[in-house]
């Protein structure tokens, strides 16, 4: 060390570091914070998305459903790979979903109605699965697909007013005619012929 060093008039290094850290300590401590409340409410708004996907995966024409699913490009990043993957499967998903059968008349309509049904349940699982392992859920395909509870009679309804609104949409745009039978009632009488006037003796 120099003679001319004099330890009492110059800040030793531990004194200089003690300084910043006692500087820059709150600074840093407020921006982790900052960064840990960030990352909790990315981590909700996608688990509101995966909760909302879950228990309406029974009924995927529910408006609370297809709102969920349209954000998910919003919520779950493309730049992080394990997020991609989910942005991927709802990518099958939907490209799926614009693929569905139109033609009513089509003999083979039912069988592929039936196919597609069973592809979007497919698609609609594997989305879930993705989404549940990203966050950290343990969720098997199995339990996915049949752990749900719907009333048959939600189901049929979905169906009807499918079938409803696209017949409908058919007869507006005059893709079909609207069929039309005019039918006698049963208990319809013949008119009476008009009688005959009395004799003109008997008057």
């Amino acid at each position: 060390m120099p003679e001319n060093w004099d330890t009492e008039d110059h800040m030793g290094i531990n004194d200089i570091v003690m300084v910043v850290a006692v500087v820059l300590g709150p600074i840093l401590a407020v921006q982790a914070q900052k960064m840990i409340e960030q990352w909790r409410e990315n981590r909700a708004r996608k688990l509101s998305v995966f909760t909302v996907l879950m228990a309406t995966r029974g009924t995927p024409l529910s408006p609370e459903h297809v709102q969920a699913l349209n954000m998910i490009d919003l919520e779950f990043s493309a730049e992080k790979p394990r997020e991609r993957a989910v942005r991927e499967a709802w990518k099958v998903y939907l490209d799926h979903l614009g693929d569905a059968p139109q033609d009513f008349q089509d003999p083979t309509y039912q069988a592929k109605n039936a196919a597609w049904t069973t592809r979007s349940n497919d698609c609609r699982v594997e989305l879930l699965y993705t989404m549940g392992h990203v966050l950290g859920y343990d969720f098997d395909k199995v339990q996915l697909k049949k752990g749900v509870y719907t009333p048959k009679g939600h189901a049929d309804t979905e169906f009807e007013q499918g079938l409803l609104r696209k017949g409908l949409l058919e007869l507006l745009y005059n893709r079909r005619a609207l069929p039309i039978q005019l039918t006698a009632k049963a208990d319809q009488q013949e008119p009476e012929a008009p009688r005959q006037l009395e004799d003109q003796s008997h008057r």
